[in-house]
C-alpha cells in the first residue's frame, strides 16, 4: 500500500483539488479528509502552566537523566 499525505486549505467547500498525485491512471485509491485542530491560546497557556509547575516540584529538582532512563525501561518492560 503506497500512502500519500498532502495538508490544504479548503478554498470551496464543495471542491478539493489534489494534483500532481503519485499513482496510476486506473488505479484506485481510497480518499479520508481529516480536519486540523488548531490548539487554542487557551490550551497552549494551560499546558505551560502545568509544564510549570511540575518542573517546580521539589522531587523534580533531583531527577537525574539516569532516573529518567530507568523510568522509561521499567515502563518498556511492564513494570
Amino acid at each position: 500500500m503506497n500512502t500519500y499525505r498532502r495538508r490544504l486549505v479548503v478554498q470551496d467547500p464543495k471542491q478539493i483539488v489534489l494534483s500532481d498525485v503519485p499513482f496510476q491512471t486506473g488505479q484506485e485509491v481510497e480518499i479520508i479528509l481529516r480536519s486540523i485542530e488548531q490548539p487554542t491560546v487557551e490550551w497552549k497557556n494551560d499546558l505551560r502552566a502545568l509544564l510549570k509547575k511540575t518542573q517546580s516540584l521539589p522531587q523534580i529538582q533531583t531527577l537525574t537523566e539516569e532516573d529518567i532512563v530507568a523510568e522509561i525501561e521499567a515502563y518498556r518492560k511492564g513494570q
